[in-house]
């Protein structure tokens, strides 16, 4: 009992919100392959992304143009190197190395994944060299919101309602916000956002999962071998007792 309690409150995916978001990764991941499916090949925008928005070059002007470029600057390589280093920091001074393993873990497979995935659609924007589905910026955005909700929430006094709302919600705004500006400067079409935001949802909790269970193990065999020189030692001191 004590050593489960030990494990919830180690663990980076909650053990309550399991289920949920285990169903909400498979739809997300369906969301991905259908999308995938519809734009493979294409270099045009789509008729939803037609009908929500047309992305050009001079789509949002400033002071908005700046926010969008700080945004987009987040998701280039320096950019999130900044920002996953300074929450990996944070969750060392907090003592949490299995959050920070989680915060690397979460967001490379999610950017790895969503670089696959644009070599294997093809889809592409404003030239053959400029593969845009999904829209890695908005995963990457996406994941790093999802791996820094998911271990927060797991130690807030809520119920699995409101971790949940949270959890969706920090993912929500942090997809809209990058994915907006990834539109606003004609970098992606609407459909590649939503698609790397459910790149995202589908990859991060599968990692959380991963890394809980891995740890979990790692935990398990150090105890295991821990006790194991326990009894030696007092094996041994019992018998140059006797002695």
């Amino acid at each position: 009992m004590v050593c489960d309690r030990l494990r919830s409150a180690r663990a980076v995916l909650p053990p309550a919100l399991r289920a949920v978001l285990g169903l909400i990764a498979v739809l997300a991941a369906l969301v991905v392959v259908v999308l995938g499916v519809l734009y493979a090949g294409h270099s045009e925008p789509g008729r939803v992304d037609r009908w929500i928005f047309a992305p050009t070059a001079d789509s949002v002007r400033p002071p908005w143009r700046r926010v969008a470029l700080v945004l987009d600057f987040l998701g280039e390589p320096a950019g999130s190197a900044l920002v996953v280093g300074a929450v990996v920091t944070g969750c060392l001074l907090l003592r949490r190395p299995r959050a920070a393993v989680f915060v690397v873990a979460g967001v490379g497979v999610t950017v790895g994944t969503a670089t696959l995935l644009k070599s294997l659609v093809g889809r592409t924007i404003h030239g053959a060299g400029n593969l845009s589905y999904p829209s890695g910026h908005t995963a990457f955005f996406t994941s790093l919101a999802l791996v820094v909700a998911l271990p927060a929430t797991g130690r807030l006094g809520v119920g699995r309602v409101a971790r949940t709302l949270l959890v969706l919600a920090a993912a929500l705004v942090a997809g809209a916000a990058m994915g907006w500006a990834e539109v606003a400067l004609g970098a992606h079409y609407p459909t590649d956002v939503l698609g790397g935001w459910c790149t995202a949802l589908a990859v991060v909790p599968v990692t959380a999962w991963l890394v809980d269970r891995t740890a979990d193990r790692l935990v398990d065999r150090t105890s295991d071998q821990t006790a194991d020189r326990t009894v030696d030692r007092t094996a041994d001191a019992g018998r140059r007792e006797r002695r």
